[in-house]
């Protein structure tokens, strides 16, 4: 294990402001807050990059508002601030369904969504969420704002459209109608990462996404398509299982998740029946 750090440098911004005038003029750097996953990378060699800036004081990106149609989360929103938040629990269930499996309390305590976003792990149990919820991620530059649709974030496996010189800020979710699901499927009920992870949304157009199956998030638009015009669940069942890419791995194995994704799909359509 690669422990030695004295070659990293850490840049300590005192505003949002400050934080962005150092991504553009100082860069580049890698934004650091909860660190949950970072310090994994980092003890383990796996970081390409030795400039950090550190933004966990940065209480402008915090909170929880739902103004109107919109939920906005702030991208430092904790998992914890997310479990307890009433404006969560009222409007995306799912969201806080999902906080509650990651990790213990302490990572709770720590992670922020705007990382998990941002490390872009295919096994982010908030990520199929937010692509359910058709969420817009919000990214600020010195010179401009702007929110990209969830769906056109990702380009590839932990590659997405954000810019060097751009911070994820928050989170926005339009109103959601429908009956929503979330389930994940794991070693362990918790504190585990998952195989599969599935979140689900029964409406007059359902929406189904998957995480864990392929190198990004899946929103299963065919399958979604399938049941919206009455096909079989069989039939969904076997879409579904074409529109994935699942890989054997130490956690589990390609055959086996597709298998659970076909099954979760069944759970979903009977739970919201």
């Amino acid at each position: 294990m690669r422990t030695a750090i004295s070659p990293l440098a850490m840049l300590q911004p005192r505003s949002l402001r400050d934080a962005l005038r150092m991504l553009r003029d100082e860069g580049p750097l890698a934004p650091l807050a909860g660190c949950t996953d970072l310090y994994v990378g980092l003890n383990f060699g796996m970081l390409p990059g030795r400039r950090f800036l550190n933004i966990w004081r940065l209480d402008a990106l915090r909170g929880i508002e739902a103004s109107g149609d919109v939920l906005r989360i702030g991208a430092l929103t904790t998992y914890s601030d997310i479990i307890r938040s009433a404006d969560v629990r009222r409007r995306l269930p799912i969201l806080a369904a999902a906080a509650r499996e990651i990790g213990a309390v302490q990572i709770q305590n720590r992670g922020t969504i705007g990382g998990n976003i941002a490390n872009g792990s295919p096994a982010g149990d908030t990520l199929p969420v937010l692509a359910v919820a058709d969420a817009l991620v919000e990214l600020r530059s010195v010179e401009w704002t702007r929110k990209v649709p969830f769906r056109d974030f990702y380009t590839g496996y932990r590659a997405s459209v954000r810019r060097s010189d751009e911070l994820i800020t928050a989170i926005e979710v339009p109103r959601l109608e429908g009956r929503q699901w979330f389930r994940k499927v794991g070693t362990r009920a918790a504190q585990s990462i998952s195989k599969v992870v599935m979140a689900g949304v029964r409406a007059e157009h359902p929406r189904i996404a998957l995480g864990s199956v392929a190198p990004t998030v899946v929103r299963a638009r065919r399958t979604e398509d399938a049941l919206a015009s009455g096909g079989t669940l069989a039939g969904a069942q076997r879409i579904l299982q074409t529109e994935i890419s699942p890989i054997d791995d130490i956690r589990s194995t390609a055959a086996y998740r597709r298998e659970v994704a076909a099954r979760l799909l069944a759970q979903f359509w009977r739970d919201t029946q």
